[in-house]
């Protein structure tokens, strides 16, 4: 016999349900009512499910409102800060008004979302050596400051996402001193913590979410309380974004922050103390010469990077110059508060400086990313299955989805990744007319994308075609800024549709701008593959330049495949091609946003037909009709329009 709360379940999805009274043309789809069964039996029975729910299956409802319906505490984590404010601005609140239900919701985003008054006060004190525009942005935000009850940057709009002032006023691990704060009372960040506390559905980001995770292992104080349910929508955004929580990184920007705050503390306030000056203008000095000597070099892989006997003479050089400053520092502890925290923060960066320099895990990619003045240095693992396993506990159902989870119609791939081995596993076709509605077209005669000038000539003449058939309305796609900013200039020539492009201004600025125009092209590589959703003609065609395979030189990739190689696999298969898979799938699910939507696909990579991998994107992909002649695609887009 079914339980209650899956009666209950079945009810808000029936022709005479509260969906059905509530949403106007609303129709039951069976592949939502089987997942929220799913997702319902997984409540009740705290078991694992994994979903790949295809475009329109309708899954945020499918979790939510057995999620709400079954009263219980619920984390939904996703893995984008636009799905994070659609699902508690407008999708819960929604549902709570059709249900009649009134638990306490809440939004928690990381901190540096939130405003700081305390460095909004301390920027403004020092406003007289700003530049004009950025002391205006910072005015603005002030006066912003005094009318937001929540300081979620988010709700931000009298500057720019962009605005150098932002970074400036938002708060900080690094500049939170606490208990001691003027304004503790008054903290955004601690009452969106407090809110987060006390609720029953809190809805927050992968990111938050491992963090606090991890915090919880270690035995600190953490930000979530311990749910009955936790979802993770997006979830295969999850394996990367674990990598980095399981890893460690260190800013030499944070380094230089130190010294620098070290100087200050000895002019403002420890006069007498004129070694920590000395020391601290010391390891400036030394941590300059050694990034100079990084990015003289270039290269990423600090593995490689050992064997420069130089090098190795200025890195312990300079933890040797960290460890006689940390040796002062420690005859004037208590002395100032101030001074106390540069201190903790310079012990937990100089070990995790050093633990860089020994490079002692096997099982770790170690790599420096290069930024305008300052590097971080990383420490990845090769593997989180191990680590994860920890955090999945058998006392809480655990809900995986995402339109793209699986490879060639299998999910093991993600489940291993994640360390899951017992989990329900569900693959919940799109409810959509693909064959009739899609068309998805690689060209015939394309150059190897390998030939970049020939592949780039041809890629900017199919553009052109498909653009003028489409009447603009189009996304092009790419897989590195090197050939979007070689396409964009072109186009700009030979296509009098507008070009909005990537870098012009935020995502969503651009996004918007793409609405209100109508017969816009929009240029993007990675952040437009995904999370953005365009229905109806606004959108008809969505050109890809090429497979998304990840670069070969990438430090995690290389030393992922090393590894998986030491063990005889074949880490194309196991690595490169999954990964791509997922890539593709994400940048194809822009198209169709609705069962009325039509559209065109085009792909100028003949590899999907001419190599045996092919098969597995083509199996991953939605049934659309294929074809390898242009002319058909733009006829179909003419179509259309």
């Amino acid at each position: 016999m079914s339980s209650k709360l899956l009666q209950q379940v079945a009810s808000a999805f029936s022709t005479d349900g509260a969906l059905a009274r509530s949403i106007k043309g609303f129709s039951c789809r069976d592949v939502q009512v089987i997942m929220a069964k799913a997702v319902t039996e997984s409540i009740e029975s705290r078991n694992n499910l994994v979903v790949e729910a295809g475009t329109g299956v309708g899954k945020t409802f499918a979790y939510l409102i057995p999620s709400l319906l079954s009263a219980k505490q619920v984390i939904v984590s996703t893995g984008s800060k636009n799905l994070q404010e659609q699902l508690f601005y407008k999708d819960l609140p929604a549902l709570l008004d059709m249900f009649g239900l009134t638990p306490k919701v809440a939004l928690l985003k990381g901190r540096n979302n939130y405003l700081c008054q305390h460095l909004m006060e301390k920027e403004l004190s020092g406003a007289s050596s700003m530049e004009t525009q950025v002391l205006d942005d910072l005015l603005r935000i002030n006066q912003w400051a005094g009318q937001t009850t929540d300081g979620d940057i988010g709700g931000l709009t009298a500057v720019s996402e962009n605005s150098p002032a932002i970074p400036l006023v938002v708060s900080a691990k690094e500049t939170c001193v606490g208990q001691r704060c003027d304004y503790y009372d008054e903290c955004f960040t601690r009452k969106a913590r407090n809110r987060a506390k006390d609720a029953r559905v809190i809805v927050v980001n992968h990111h938050l979410f491992l963090a606090d995770r991890i915090l919880k292992e270690t035995g600190f104080a953490e930000l979530l309380p311990d749910s009955d349910v936790v979802v993770f929508d997006e979830a295969h955004l999850l394996p990367d974004i674990a990598v980095t929580y399981f890893g460690q990184q260190c800013a030499t920007r944070q380094l230089a922050d130190v010294f620098n705050k070290l100087i200050d503390i000895y002019r403002f306030e420890l006069r007498d103390a004129k070694q920590i000056e000395l020391l601290s203008a010391r390891c400036a000095a030394q941590l300059n010469e050694w990034q100079q000597a990084l990015y003289q070099l270039g290269d990423t892989d600090w593995r490689r990077l050992q064997s420069n006997k130089a090098l190795s003479v200025l890195s312990w050089g300079l933890v040797k110059e960290i460890k006689a400053l940390q040796s002062v520092l420690l005859g004037h502890v208590g002395r100032s508060d101030d001074l106390d925290d540069e201190i903790e923060k310079l012990e937990i960066l100089a070990n995790k400086l050093e633990s860089f320099f020994l490079c002692e895990n096997n099982q770790a990619a170690y790599s420096i990313d290069y930024g305008h003045r300052y590097l971080v240095l990383r420490i990845a693992p090769i593997d989180v299955a191990k680590e994860c396993r920890k955090l999945f506990d058998s006392n809480v159902a655990w809900i995986f989805t995402s339109a793209t989870l699986q490879i060639n119609r299998d999910l093991s791939l993600f489940t291993r990744q994640l360390g899951l081995s017992q989990s329900k596993e569900m693959l919940l076709e799109s409810p959509f007319d693909y064959q009739n509605n899609a068309l998805f077209c690689v060209p015939r005669h394309l150059a190897s994308v390998n030939n970049h000038h020939a592949a780039l000539s041809q890629f900017v003449d199919v553009c052109v075609k498909a653009v003028n058939a489409a009447k603009g309305r189009t996304f092009i796609l790419f897989t590195s800024h090197r050939m979007l900013n070689a396409v964009a200039p072109i186009l700009q020539r030979r296509v009098h549709y507008p070009l909005l492009v990537q870098g012009q201004a935020g995502k969503q600025s651009l996004l918007k701008k793409y609405r209100q125009l109508g017969n816009a092209v929009l240029l993007g590589t990675g952040a437009f593959w995904e999370g953005v959703d365009v229905r109806g003609k606004l959108l008809s065609c969505v050109i890809i330049d090429k497979l998304p395979f990840i670069s070969p030189d990438d430090n995690l990739f290389r030393a992922r495949s090393e590894a998986i190689e030491r063990e005889g696999k074949d880490a194309f298969s196991e690595i490169s091609l999954p990964q791509a898979v997922i890539t593709l799938n994400q940048g194809v699910g822009r198209l169709i946003r609705d069962e009325k939507d039509k559209g065109v696909l085009i792909l100028c990579d003949n590899r999907i037909v001419n190599k045996p991998y092919g098969q597995a994107f083509l199996n991953s992909l939605p049934p659309m009709a294929r074809t390898r002649d242009l002319d058909k695609a733009t006829a179909f887009l003419e179509q259309i329009n």
